[in-house]
């Protein structure tokens, strides 16, 4: 695509989480020079079959990577850097983050092919360095992760904050508060524009605390005296595992993990330097030795996800743990929007089983990581900036964000979608163009787009079957033997045999009307055959199945 991108102009590009949650992936120009911010997925979605993450495709800065300075990580969620294993051999740039997020994404690199490939540099909490033109400034926030960071991104042409995931938590459990000193700091420096996440702009006043939740465990498992307590929480929230570990010796419990990416998450943070005073977590064996009132197991699964360790243990088939009528299952965590039938199906199994299911609906045993209205207020307070650009949300988080903005007197805000080309400075805050951007979604071991053939293809065979048509013709454009024809899923089994046999009739017929020239041109017979089952197949049963013709040609002796 041929654009006008002016160099010595401002610009921020969203690829990714603009429009649609998670899957972040973000771009600043200048002098003709990219940084890129954050590389994430999302779960697949309704109207995906077969896929389980989706993420930004990035052919715009692909074409001009060779002008990408880098790729600047603000936390370690999976919506901010899991699409590095991905797409990182199509940029082939050096990643910069904060010592937990470098270590967890070694981790996840570490099952691919090309680990040892990729230049991670590690940048210390509140450090600042330079990419180009732009000089970076790691400031410490607070978020449901270890070491979040907004940053402050200062060019020749004015200072950018772009805030990352992150809430105000003055009692975050692990790690350091949220550095609100360094923000009104660069308020007083002057903010051209403030990026800021729009996740929980509807949620009125400020985000809790986990210190409030860490007491409201200890509580909890007080009240349940009896039987195994298994709790269901994002591996990634460092804090909450350290607030259940803690609340669960409290109460006279020992504490086992369970989950791949639960022990990945709590090994990388113990490598960094967290976590070290829980040398004795068990394992999934030991804990099943451990007498019932004794034990707390932490699962991956709080999504529903199900090949995670809550769907596996509830279904029965976890080859080490159980559950029992009596036993009590604790989902603290939120439900991620699109996954609130499969957590309900987990749910719904456990509780069948005579297994208590407790939620933060009957609890207070979760609290966000994102900026409740409150929260977004005091930050516009703390930066002053001249622009708000929302993102990190739908198009309606977004403009309830701007809204909020232009009430707390933020004198300009931009509204952006992916692919949106916005100018920050110098001037007015504006929409100067589009660059090309979409979806990618991750089928099997291989990349498509989610507007290919093969994922409409894929869905309508979903919603109205397949049938395939096998022909033989000779020479002279004669059928040699009958059609041969299979349509799973189309008929009654006691009624297929009836139907087949007259589309194959029809299929004769068809042929056998076409003239000389027709019978001997592939595409025209192709078509005939189509035509030949399309109309009746519609009439009788209302659908518009996929229909895959074979046509082989073979010469008679």
């Amino acid at each position: 695509m041929d654009l006008f991108l002016p160099k010595d102009e401002l610009l921020f590009v969203p690829l990714g989480g603009s429009g649609e949650i998670g899957m972040n992936l973000n771009l600043y120009g200048y002098n003709d020079r990219w940084l890129m911010i954050d590389m994430g997925v999302s779960f697949g979605e309704e109207g995906l079959p077969g896929v389980d993450v989706v993420m930004p495709d990035p052919s715009f800065i692909e074409a001009r990577k060779d002008k990408l300075l880098g790729l600047v990580l603000t936390h370690a969620h999976e919506d901010h850097l899991g699409a590095i294993p991905y797409l990182w051999p199509r940029l082939k740039c050096p990643i910069y983050a904060t010592p937990f997020a470098a270590e967890f994404l070694r981790a996840k690199l570490t099952e691919t092919d090309f680990a040892d490939q990729v230049p991670i540099h590690e940048i210390e909490l509140g450090a600042r360095f330079k990419l180009g033109d732009f000089d970076i400034e790691m400031i410490t926030m607070t978020h449901s992760i270890l070491e979040p960071n907004a940053l402050a991104i200062r060019t020749p042409k004015g200072l950018v904050v772009h805030t990352g995931d992150w809430k105000f938590d003055h009692d975050p459990q692990i790690g350091t508060e949220p550095d609100v000193a360094k923000l009104e700091a660069l308020g007083d420096e002057g903010v051209n524009a403030l990026v800021c996440d729009s996740t929980n702009v509807f949620s009125h006043g400020e985000t809790g605390s986990e210190g409030e939740v860490a007491r409201n465990l200890i509580d909890l498992f007080a009240k349940i005296p009896t039987g195994r307590i298994a709790v269901a929480c994002f591996a990634t929230n460092v804090a909450r595992i350290q607030s259940i570990i803690e609340a669960a010796h409290e109460t006279g419990r020992c504490v086992a993990l369970a989950g791949r990416s639960m022990r990945r998450v709590t090994e990388a943070a113990k490598k960094v330097g967290y976590l070290t005073g829980y040398p004795n977590l068990l394992s999934d064996e030991d804990a099943m030795e451990v007498p019932k009132d004794q034990v707390l197991l932490i699962c991956t699964g709080s999504q529903g996800e199900p090949r995670a360790a809550m769907a596996r243990i509830a279904r029965g088939d976890h080859p080490t743990i159980e559950l029992d009528a009596g036993d009590t299952v604790v989902f603290s965590a939120r439900e991620i929007p699109g996954n609130e039938k499969s957590i309900g199906f987990i749910q719904n199994t456990l509780i069948k089983r005579g297994i208590n299911v407790i939620t933060a609906r009957d609890e207070p045993i979760h609290v966000s990581g994102h900026p409740g209205r409150a929260d977004l207020a005091r930050m516009y307070q703390l930066t002053r900036p001249k622009i708000l650009v929302p993102v990190h949300g739908e198009p309606r988080h977004l403009r309830e964000q701007a809204s909020l903005a232009r009430e707390c007197q933020v004198p300009e805000t931009v509204i952006p979608h992916d692919g949106t080309v916005i100018r920050l400075s110098p001037g007015f805050a504006s929409v100067i163009d589009e660059v090309e951007t979409g979806i990618l979604c991750l089928d099997g071991g291989r990349l498509i787009k989610r507007d290919s053939n093969t994922i409409r293809n894929r869905n309508r065979i979903m919603w109205n079957g397949v049938m395939f048509v096998t022909v033989v013709l000779n020479q002279f454009g004669e059928m040699v033997g009958d059609p041969m024809i299979t349509a799973p899923s189309l008929f009654d089994e006691e009624n297929d045999d009836v139907q087949l046999d007259r589309f194959a009739a029809e299929i004769g017929n068809r042929i056998d009307q076409l003239d000389d020239d027709e019978v001997l041109d592939d595409s025209a017979v192709i078509l005939t055959i189509r035509q030949a089952v399309r109309r009746p197949i519609r009439q009788k049963q209302g659908k518009r199945p996929l229909i895959e013709v074979h046509l082989m040609r073979v010469t008679e002796e």
